[in-house]
C-alpha cells in the first residue's frame, strides 16, 4: 500500500509541474510581478507609436524589438488578439496593442527596455 501512496504522490507532483508547462505552451504571456512575459519569463514591451492594432515598429526598429510573433495555428480570445504586420508575418497583442520582446533583454527578467526614448513600455498584467 506504501508503494501505491508514493506512486499516487509521484503522479501528483509531476502533473503539477507538466500542466502549467502545458497551460502555457500555446498562451503568449504570463503575468509575473506585475509585468506581462513570454513563457519563458522574457519581458514583453508596447510602443506608444502603435495605434488602431497596427505595428509602427518595423525595418531597423524591428530588429531592436522584435515583435512577440504568431503563427497560423494560434488562437487569441479575451483580451489577446493577432494582427497582421505590414511585412505579412502575424504577431500577437494585448487590449490591442502589439507586443515586442528587447535584444538587450539577455534573461528572464531583464527589463532594459523599459522607458526607452519615452516610448517604450513593460506590459504591465491584468489587475488582480
Amino acid at each position: 500500500m506504501k508503494h501505491i501512496a508514493k506512486s499516487w504522490k509521484a503522479l501528483l507532483v509531476t502533473a503539477a509541474l507538466t500542466l502549467p508547462t502545458m497551460a502555457f505552451a500555446a498562451d503568449p504571456g504570463m503575468v509575473k510581478g506585475g509585468m506581462m512575459t513570454d513563457h519563458k519569463g522574457m519581458t514583453l514591451y508596447t510602443f506608444d507609436n502603435d495605434a488602431g492594432g497596427k505595428s509602427a515598429c518595423t525595418g531597423k526598429c524591428a530588429e531592436n524589438w522584435p515583435p512577440l510573433k504568431a503563427t497560423e495555428a494560434d488562437k487569441a480570445e479575451g483580451k489577446w488578439s493577432i494582427i497582421k504586420r505590414d511585412d505579412g508575418t502575424m504577431q500577437w497583442a494585448f487590449d490591442g496593442k502589439p507586443l515586442y520582446y528587447f535584444v538587450q533583454d539577455k534573461k528572464p527578467g531583464d527589463m532594459t527596455g523599459d522607458k526607452k526614448m519615452d516610448k517604450w513600455h513593460i506590459l504591465q498584467g491584468p489587475k488582480m
